[in-house]
């Protein structure tokens, strides 16, 4: 990594809310929730499946690995540790929505009904 590029928090960054009240286009602010939700696992399957597609090309190309090797991988404890990290963060950024939504509660909610939404989640 970079020395000169800082450290940035990914699960902050997704976290982040532009200034001002969010725009909603449907009618029901729950069908937008899940339908944004649905989005950001669209973009990231989209980015995840082109980049995967590069490396297997590149890796048989380079005759490095097969597909069936590829398949057979069994990742070790710390491979599975890296894993783990990297779906808290894809987590964070899919359900970004909710977690902005549940930062800034809306005003005609008292803190009873704010509870009950995140004891559900």
């Amino acid at each position: 990594m970079n020395d000169s590029v800082p450290s940035l928090d990914p699960v902050a960054l997704a976290a982040a809310r532009a200034k001002g009240k969010r725009p909603w286009y449907l009618n029901d602010p729950e069908v937008e929730k899940v339908l944004s939700i649905a989005m950001a696992l669209a973009a990231e399957l989209a980015v995840c499946r082109e980049r995967l597609d590069t490396l297997e090309r590149l890796l048989e190309q380079k005759a490095l690995l097969t597909q069936e090797e590829i398949e057979g991988y069994i990742p070790d404890s710390a491979a599975e540790g890296e894993r783990n990290a990297r779906h808290r963060l894809y987590i964070s950024r899919i359900l970004r929505i909710l977690k902005q939504s549940f930062d800034a509660p809306d005003a005609s909610e008292d803190l009873e009904q704010i509870a009950k939404k995140l004891s559900e989640i």
